[in-house]
């Protein structure tokens, strides 16, 4: 039941995001690209992954990721995310993905969905804060989730950061990250 509520008020939230009118208005704009590849290795334990993220409206974009120590095992997931204007410098995101997750604690791999809502702010005109919460049922298991970042943005097209992720597939991890926008 609470899947059902969660995935209902996660589609009533994003459903803003697709009641856009003029695609040239400020008010509908996102505030960041959600165009990109990204790489990333987690510290403790040490994982490699990858992300990509395409944007197919104005307020909404497809995301696909995927992480892995290298023993077997991976983390993966794609879904549909949203992202809508807060004010200037920030944006309210949220997305749906599906998770497949292998890994040494379970006899196999194990399927679910991931529920998320975050912010992205700009702290200045090239560092980026944000965090997101989250909520995961993978297998018979429900957990919450939550992670912050903070990303520099070198140029236009590349940027470094630094993520703490809580609760996840791996656990409390520290994340190093490079994103390029495409």
């Amino acid at each position: 039941m609470r899947k059902t509520i969660l995935a209902a008020a996660l589609v009533l939230a994003s459903g803003q995001s697709f009641a856009q009118v003029d695609p040239n208005s400020p008010t509908v704009m996102s505030n960041f690209s959600y165009d990109y590849v990204e790489a990333r290795i987690g510290a403790s334990p040490v994982t490699f992954g990858a992300a990509m993220s395409k944007t197919v409206h104005p307020n909404a974009h497809v995301i696909g990721r995927i992480d892995s120590e290298f023993e077997g095992d991976f983390d993966a997931g794609a879904g549909f995310g949203f992202h809508a204007p807060i004010n200037n410098w920030a944006d309210f995101t949220g997305e749906m993905l599906f998770r497949l997750v292998d890994n040494s604690k379970s006899s196999g791999t194990d399927t679910g969905l991931e529920l998320n809502l975050g912010v992205r702010q700009w702290l200045g005109p090239q560092l980026e804060v944000g965090g997101k919460v989250g909520y995961t049922s993978i297998d018979s298991e429900e957990d919450w989730i939550g992670s912050a970042y903070a990303r520099f943005h070198s140029t236009e097209l590349f940027s470094i950061g630094g993520e703490a992720r809580i609760n996840d597939t791996y656990g409390d991890q520290l994340m190093f990250t490079t994103r390029f926008k495409f």
